[in-house]
């Protein structure tokens, strides 16, 4: 099992739900943040640099089975890129998932996904 975390563009939200529904990945998990990444945009004010800003930005959560992760990723990458892609489109992370354990009935591991 495998946790799929993807930081993307809100504009890009809808056009990645469906890549993924496309893909059969229909569990998901959004969530609004803030950040910024590689992009430097240091500012001198009165001799001082200034931090930049925080971007708005989605934050899915996605776990799967070892079987979908590649469709997932895949899914995203195609649907995330502002054209062929520029500075900021986001990140995906893949990390591993000890457990999964379904709260209305006690299902663990896989099945629970």
């Amino acid at each position: 099992m495998k946790m799929v975390v993807a930081i993307i563009q809100p504009d890009k939200l809808d056009e990645v739900r469906q890549a993924l529904v496309d893909a059969e990945i229909t569990r998901i998990t959004v969530s609004r943040v803030a950040g910024h990444g590689r992009a430097r945009d240091l500012e001198l004010y009165r001799g001082q640099e200034i931090v930049p800003g925080l971007s708005p930005k989605v934050r899915l959560e996605i776990a799967v089975n070892d079987d979908f992760v590649q469709p997932t990723v895949d899914a995203i990458l195609s649907a995330a890129q502002h054209g062929s892609g520029v500075i900021g489109d986001g990140k995906i992370f893949v990390m591993p998932l000890e457990m999964c354990i379904r709260i209305s009935n006690g299902e663990q591991g896989g099945d629970a996904i």
